[in-house]
């Protein structure tokens, strides 16, 4: 059974930084992509970003371009998201997934979700 546990969500001023983390487990073997998607109140859940399974290659929504970077490491089967310069729309509920083939950006193409974590960012 594959589980997501995300953590290092909190309340953090305009301008600062915070990073999540997601550790997997019941993956089994083969490569997978990880992403990071987000869910304001009232919103859809977004895209934010996705990592393919040897880290080679990231992508990014527009609006974390250059705040944000996605990284991971496989032997610890965790990814990470650093999220710098926050700014108070970034406030949101955070979700790590998995996907055994490539990534995609849409939420529904991503069969395993962790449970979510809070990121406030006040202004």
């Amino acid at each position: 059974q594959v589980q997501l546990m995300e953590s290092g969500g909190g309340l953090v001023q305009a301008g600062g930084s915070l990073r999540l983390s997601c550790a997997a487990s019941g993956l089994g073997f083969g490569g997978y992509a990880m992403g990071w998607f987000r869910q304001a109140p009232g919103k859809e859940r977004e895209f934010v970003a996705h990592i393919t399974w040897s880290g080679s290659s990231t992508y990014y929504a527009d609006s974390v371009k250059g705040r944000f970077t996605i990284s991971r490491d496989n032997a610890k089967n965790t990814v990470y998201l650093q999220m710098n310069s926050l700014k108070p729309e970034d406030t949101a509920v955070f979700y790590c997934a998995v996907r055994r083939v490539g990534p995609a950006t849409t939420a529904a193409a991503w069969p395993y979700w962790g449970q979510g974590t809070q990121v406030t960012v006040s202004s």
